[in-house]
């Protein structure tokens, strides 16, 4: 049997194959999106307090969190437990990472 597609002629077969790679398409592209999201979900944020807001370098690692909320009630325990809520300050970075070049902990984003 003959198919008239967009002035063209198809067989049965014809039409089948391309039904199957266009399934084998969909299948591949869901198998990547759901990668991606799963990724996007793997998010660490790490604590770091400024006893002293003025002097930035002067910085203390705090801990390794799952949320940014977490992140944020533990950086405000640790001020208060330092008793230097006047002149402290604090961030919480995003899926910080050492690098070797910079000798320094570089974060994805850093929030207050």
């Amino acid at each position: 049997m003959l198919y008239l597609t967009s002035g063209i002629i198809k067989s049965k077969k014809q039409k089948e194959r391309v039904m199957l790679k266009n399934i084998i398409l969909i299948i591949f592209l869901s198998i990547l999106l759901i990668g991606c999201q799963s990724k996007q979900k793997d998010e660490k944020w790490t604590s770091w307090i400024y006893p002293d807001k003025l002097q930035t370098k002067r910085v203390i690692k705090n801990g390794i969190y799952n949320s940014l909320k977490e992140c944020k009630s533990a950086s405000i325990e640790k001020i208060k437990k330092l008793d230097v809520e006047k002149y402290a300050d604090f961030k919480c970075g995003l899926n910080c990472t050492f690098n070797e070049n910079l000798k320094t902990e570089v974060c994805q984003k850093m929030i207050r």
